[in-house]
């Protein structure tokens, strides 16, 4: 307990003796290149539209979207400046519990979009728009596209263990060889030429995208709606501010699940909180790299926290 004591106390003052001036440059510099760049913008608007004032349809649809789009982005800037202290982020949590000299091992998770296992879907539209470009809409891309995206649909849609897997690599096998016997797996094969899907460059691009926004607002979420777990308690976030439960380490129980094979093999699993309280749902939360989350969660859970108290003083004389 002392040198834990000790451990903590010189942590503390070697925090409290950091130089705060690499954080003062760093704001400056952003204020600073924001004020730049507001500077910059309004000298062209100035240097571009004064001298051609007369000239510009100022209530024009184009100058009606210009205004609106000004207005969106001065709102988002302005509702930044004023919630930048109240907003609670999981990026911000980070951050605090790391400098808490108390806390060694901490685990800060959010969950994905079930569609982030959607990833080699995406990336294969926009590999197939740019193919298309080059060659057009050819069967064969939509072929390929169509099988990598049932592939997903399977993977994301079961619970596929690896006992399942090999059942249907058996099977698969065991049909094959009934067809071969039977003289019909060629004939069987040349089914699926008949298996054409045609589409152009643009709704490849438009699925992609579509892809990439679903899992950029999961994201988003995720700033805001997230759990931090640390040796004493579980913190669960419900909201951009101070909305929240804290939760002691008696009052519930973590599990891994990793039995969905395939979905272990993109580097996903799922973290299952369950509670006390036998009324209360449990927390699922899809995580990437669930090997590493595993073991930071076994570490947390195995230990205890003790607040470190600095010593103190002996009395002037």
């Amino acid at each position: 307990m002392e040198e834990q004591n000790v451990e903590g106390t010189e942590s503390v003052v070697a925090k409290q003796e950091e130089p705060k001036g690499p954080k003062r440059n760093k704001k400056i510099m952003l204020w600073g290149g924001a004020a730049l760049g507001v500077a910059l913008i309004g000298w062209g608007l100035v240097h571009f539209l004064l001298p051609k004032a007369k000239e510009v349809a100022w209530f024009s649809n184009q100058m009606i979207a210009i205004y609106i789009a000004v207005g969106v982005i001065g709102g988002g800037i302005l509702a930044g400046f004023l919630f930048r202290k109240p907003l609670r982020t999981r990026l911000r949590m980070q951050k605090t519990i790391k400098e808490d000299a108390d806390i060694n091992d901490w685990l800060v998770i959010f969950s994905w979009t079930p569609k982030i296992l959607y990833v080699p879907t995406i990336i294969a539209s926009f590999l197939a728009a740019v193919v298309s470009c080059f060659y057009g809409d050819h069967p064969a891309i939509g072929g390929v596209w169509a099988a990598i995206f049932f592939l997903n649909f399977l993977i994301e849609e079961y619970n596929i263990s690896i006992k399942i897997l090999l059942i249907v690599f058996v099977s698969i096998g065991f049909f094959l060889l009934w067809l071969h016997l039977l003289d019909w797996v060629v004939p069987f094969l040349r089914l699926f030429k008949r298996i054409a899907l045609s589409m152009n460059a643009a709704v490849y691009l438009l699925v992609g995208i579509i892809g990439l926004l679903a899992i950029f607002i999961s994201w988003l979420k995720g700033l805001f709606y997230y759990l931090t777990i640390t040796p004493n308690y579980m913190n669960v976030q419900e909201g951009p501010t101070e909305s929240g439960e804290q939760i002691g380490r008696e009052d519930y129980n973590s599990r891994i699940d990793t039995s969905d094979f395939l979905e272990r093999l993109m580097g996903f699993g799922r973290i299952i909180i369950t509670f006390k309280e036998r009324k209360r749902e449990p927390i699922v939360v899809l995580v990437w790299r669930i090997q590493s989350r595993a073991q930071m969660l076994e570490r947390v859970r195995a230990k205890f926290a003790i607040d470190h108290q600095a010593p103190l003083q002996p009395p002037k004389s």
